[in-house]
């Protein structure tokens, strides 16, 4: 027989590991199709079809000729239908054609010969020869025997041997093309059935892949492949069991295991050890993962991972699982020690959760939630978890009624893991709930959306705030004869507050208590002309001027009332229209004021375009409301701007800038670019860079100017090889922030990856670099087969 390789070889190929190995079950599907054939079913010119029942059965005394032609598989017959392997159905009549049938009375042998076929259901079986003996009972395939699974599967043989009721079975030369691109052969299978009705199948030198033959060598060997001396199908167990696994790269071995054992392809879920996995970190020093899997039901697992390090006490993860018919939740956490290196560093027992859950209550509401804590950001990256610096943790529930309503009810909590976070200004949200309705159009054509909010913010040392607030939107647009857009808008907002400790953080109030109550109205008059005209074979432009005038009574600086909502604020183009342009209610813009825009575009035949935009606001009066250097501080606030150039598919610019209204001088810049090397013949080729500039925010810790900028490439070598490097820089500390390097090569059967990732941020408090600052990962995967990989920290 020849291997994967097309080459004679003593061995033959191993199924590859849990779904993928398929061959000794689907040979028990092959081994069930018909040997005995009932005499009466010998009718002349139609195909034989046997019940289930009938299978394997005796024949009785036959009075048909010797030899009697069987006519060939009528069009719309089950081969022909759709349904795949979901739709396979173990009872349903087998049906079988051969160019003649022969029965032996003195053998009392039945023999089918010439393009022998039968198939039940999507699955076939085909062969040159088929016999029965019915006095030893036994059938015999041989000659090309092919096996056609629904799923698109071939298995083949050179012979089959069938006994015991069809029962047992004896298979030579068995090879198979599974799914995935996978490619089994074997010397011999056997089947056999225990007296408990369990099935055992035993595959002799086994061979199995999933790469492609070298085309202009096929009989070089590929670039991995799996051997085993035995492997064991054990249908009692539901495992597959080797014995001697060897792992060949490019007909080299690499990696050998006398017994190996894995979940059969008929359990989806089987429990188990998984592949373990090694590292060395500055913290950590080397250490050693060997997780184990846990399927507890049919609805829920868990993944168990205790973790071996040099340089720290034993720990461990869990990843929990579970599904309803009505939601699904899951849970993943750790246990690990912190050495504390340092006097400065953490020392002691630690841990994290992250979980989350969501369920449906009826056809209107569902709820959900989500836990997550930690002992400290240097945990997390110590023990190599995601890490960010605010934790939020939540509990909800919320409705929907058709498209136009909406209602919620939650709980939020946080934790912030900076060493420099004050843990008692920290608030806890418990209700914070939100309904909301569109009302639909009026006769005029508006739109009125209201809604309804309330909250209640608790902190062990800070402001105590409560709030009640509503508002009603209503908008509706116009088109005038010159093809200006006429947009009426009018926002009214109603709010009410209980506060204590007003003048504690992050308010910082003369008054320590208060209960008022505010609102405020806001309407405006929105007008836009998109003015068009071509530009022959260079494209289309536009010019389009944008005035809006709002108005609405003065707020005042609103130093009595609560902020809760709107203390980060950023002055963009993105809200230059906003009737409010505040982020949230707790702070309401008011007085008359013009915002205007000249908005730019060039759009290009080919798909590309070139737009810009700038604008600017005026206020007819001083409002004290926003912060300095919020570029709405003044009557005449800041320029904002953006601009954004993409003349082809393979280069685009976007940036966005805010310019003092009058210096000019640059207070916000975000440019990022990419372009790709298309024209040059390169198209899996793309750079990115980017710029950001920020001027200091009162309201960020810690207080300083922001200027970095980053870049990174990425790009594809010929068919199978990618690679990619990227970096980011501080300018205003002069220093680097983070720079990696990727590289990876993958074909149909095997990944080959390498990362390499260098993080330099610091530790405020300490000036030391966070725990596992750099990664190195080293990864080989075979496809259908699973993953090995190795990190360093």
């Amino acid at each position: 027989m020849t291997d994967v390789t097309g080459r004679k070889h003593p061995e033959a190929m191993l199924p590859s590991r849990r779904n993928r190995l398929l061959a000794g079950t689907a040979f028990l599907a092959m081994l069930a199709l018909p040997a005995g054939l009932p005499a009466p079913a010998l009718a002349q010119g139609a195909p034989l079809t046997l019940r289930p029942d009938q299978l394997g059965a005796g024949m009785g005394p036959m009075g048909a000729p010797a030899t009697q032609p069987a006519a060939p598989r009528a069009p719309g017959s089950p081969l022909l239908g759709g349904g795949g392997a979901a739709s396979f159905d173990r009872d349903a009549p087998v049906t079988f054609t051969a160019t003649e049938v022969e029965y032996d009375q003195n053998e009392n042998r039945v023999t089918a010969s010439g393009a022998v076929e039968a198939w039940q259901g999507e699955r076939i079986l085909r062969a040159d020869r088929f016999t029965y003996d019915r006095d030893t009972g036994i059938a015999i395939a041989e000659g090309n025997v092919q096996l056609l699974e629904p799923d698109g599967q071939v298995l083949f043989a050179d012979r089959v041997d069938l006994q015991g009721g069809m029962r047992d079975a004896v298979v030579q030369g068995l090879r198979g093309l599974l799914a995935q691109n996978g490619r089994v052969a074997a010397n011999g299978a056997r089947r056999r059935t225990t007296e408990s009705g369990a099935v055992i199948m035993d595959l002799s030198r086994v061979v199995y892949s999933a790469c492609d033959l070298c085309a202009d060598d096929p009989l070089a060997p590929p670039i991995w492949q799996l051997r085993s001396r035995l492997a064991t199908q054990d249908g009692e167990a539901r495992r597959i069991r080797f014995r001697d696994a060897t792992v060949d790269f490019a007909g080299v071995p690499a990696f050998y295991t006398p017994y190996l054992s894995m979940p059969d392809p008929s359990t989806p879920r089987s429990s188990g050890f998984l592949t373990p996995s090694f590292g060395q970190t500055n913290y950590l020093g080397a250490f050693a993962e060997v997780p184990y899997y846990w399927a507890i039901d049919d609805s829920s697992d868990v993944t168990i991972t205790p973790m071996v390090a040099t340089q720290a006490p034993p720990s461990g993860f869990f990843n929990y699982r579970q599904r309803f018919n009505f939601g699904q939740l899951s849970a993943q956490g750790s246990l690990g020690y912190m050495n504390g290196k340092e006097s400065s560093e953490e020392k002691g027992w630690g841990g994290h959760i992250f979980s989350r859950g969501s369920f449906v209550i009826d056809e209107n509401w569902q709820a959900g939630f989500s836990v997550n804590r930690a002992t400290s950001e240097t945990y997390l990256r110590a023990y190599r978890q995601p890490a960010t610096a605010v934790l939020s943790s939540t509990a909800y529930a919320e409705g929907f009624w058709g498209y136009n309503s909406y209602a919620r009810i939650r709980a939020l909590a946080f934790q912030g893991l900076r060493e420099q976070d004050e843990t008692s200004r920290i608030p806890f949200v418990l209700p914070d709930m939100y309904y909301e309705t569109v009302l639909g159009r009026d006769s005029l054509g508006g739109t009125l959306t209201a809604d309804a909010t309330a909250f209640q913010i608790y902190r062990s040392e800070g402001t105590q705030t409560r709030r009640l607030g509503t508002r009603l939107r209503y908008e509706l647009p116009r088109f005038d004869s010159m093809g200006g857009q006429w947009t009426f808008r009018m926002q009214a907002d109603g709010l009410g507050y209980n506060a204590t400790n007003l003048n504690l953080a992050p308010n910082f109030s003369e008054e320590s208590t208060t209960t008022t109550a505010t609102g405020n109205i806001r309407v405006a008059l929105d007008w836009r002309l998109p003015l068009v005209r071509s530009a022959g074979r260079l494209g289309t432009q536009l010019i389009e001027p944008r005035i809006q005038l709002v108005t609405g009574p003065n707020t005042g600086r609103q130093t009595d009332i609560p902020n809760e909502d709107s203390l980060d604020f950023e002055f963009t183009d993105a809200n230059l229209f906003e009737l409010n342009r505040f982020n949230g209610r707790d702070r309401q813009e008011g007085g008359t004021r013009v915002d205007a825009a000249l908005r730019g575009a060039w759009y290009f035949p080919n798909g590309g375009s070139v737009e810009a935009l700038a604008g600017r606001s005026f206020r007819a009066s001083d409002e004290a409301v926003f912060q300095e250097r919020s570029g709405l501080e003044k009557r005449a606030s800041d320029w904002v701007g953006r601009v954004t150039v993409a003349p082809t598919s393979w280069f685009d610019v976007t940036a966005r800038t805010r310019l003092d209204g009058e210096t000019g001088d640059r207070r916000m810049v975000d440019t990022s670019a990419g372009f790709g090397l298309d024209p040059v013949g390169l198209p899996g080729t793309r750079f990115n860079l980017g710029y950001l500039y920020q001027i200091p925010s009162t309201l960020r810790t810690p207080v300083r100017y922001t200027r970095e900028v980053y870049g990174g490439i990425n790009t594809r070598i010929g068919t199978y090889w990618r690679a990619g490097v990227f970096g980011r820089y501080d300018i205003e500390d002069q220093r680097g922030v983070a720079a990696g390097v990727t590289a990876a090569y993958e074909d149909e059967c095997v990944v080959f990856e390498g990362r390499f990732f260098r993080s330099l941020a610091e530790n405020p408090s300490t000036g030391r670099t966070y725990p596992g600052g750099t990664t190195v990962v080293f990864r080989i995967a075979l496809k259908t087969v699973g993953d090995f990989s190795l990190r360093a920290l």
